[in-house]
C-alpha cells in the first residue's frame, strides 16, 4: 500500500504513532510539522520551536527559511525533561540548555541555501536525541556551483 503524505499523517494516528505512547517512547521521525520564518522589515528573519510534552520532538521539525541570512531563534522546552539544542551556525554551532519549562534564544546565520540540522543530544531520547531541519530556500551563487551538467529538476 501506498500512501500519500496527506494520508501518511492520518495513518500515523491510526496506529498511534503521532504521540508518545506505550508502544513507543516517542513519535516516529520525520512526523512534525513544518514551520516557516518571518521576515521583518529589517531583512533579518524570526521563528519559534517547541519542544511538546511528552513526544520527544520539535514543533515544527522542519522550519524553512525564505533565503539565506540572520535568524533569530526562540525555543520553548514545554516538557517535563531537560533537553538543549545544538544548532547550526556559520563559523560556530550554537548551544542552548532547556531545563523543563524554560526558553532559549539563539541568533543563527545560516547565508547559503541547503539543510541544515538541529537536535537534543542530552539523554537518550530513544536513542536518537530530538531532531530537526533548518530549510533555506534559494539558489547557490555561480562561484560556489559545482562544474556539472544541469540536473533535472521537479
Amino acid at each position: 500500500m501506498t500512501t500519500t503524505a496527506g494520508d501518511l499523517s492520518t495513518v500515523l494516528k491510526e496506529i498511534g504513532l503521532d504521540r508518545q505512547n506505550g508502544a513507543a517512547l516517542g513519535r516516529m521521525l520525520g512526523t512534525g510539522n513544518l514551520g516557516y520564518a518571518e521576515e521583518g522589515p529589517d531583512g533579518r528573519m524570526h521563528a519559534q520551536i517547541r519542544i511538546p510534552v511528552d513526544e520527544l520532538r520539535w514543533d515544527p521539525g522542519v522550519l524553512v527559511m525564505p533565503h539565506g541570512g540572520d535568524l533569530d531563534l526562540e525555543i520553548f522546552n514545554d516538557d517535563l525533561n531537560t533537553h538543549c539544542a545544538l544548532l547550526p551556525s556559520n563559523g560556530d554551532r550554537k548551544f542552548i540548555w532547556l531545563v523543563n519549562h524554560s526558553r532559549g534564544r539563539a541568533t543563527l546565520n545560516l547565508d547559503g541555501p541547503g539543510y541544515y540540522w538541529y537536535s537534543s543530544p542530552t539523554g537518550n531520547d530513544e536513542g536518537r536525541g530530538l531532531t530537526g531541519a533548518i530549510v533555506v530556500l534559494g539558489e547557490v551563487p555561480p562561484e560556489a556551483r559545482l562544474d556539472r551538467p544541469p540536473q533535472p529538476r521537479p
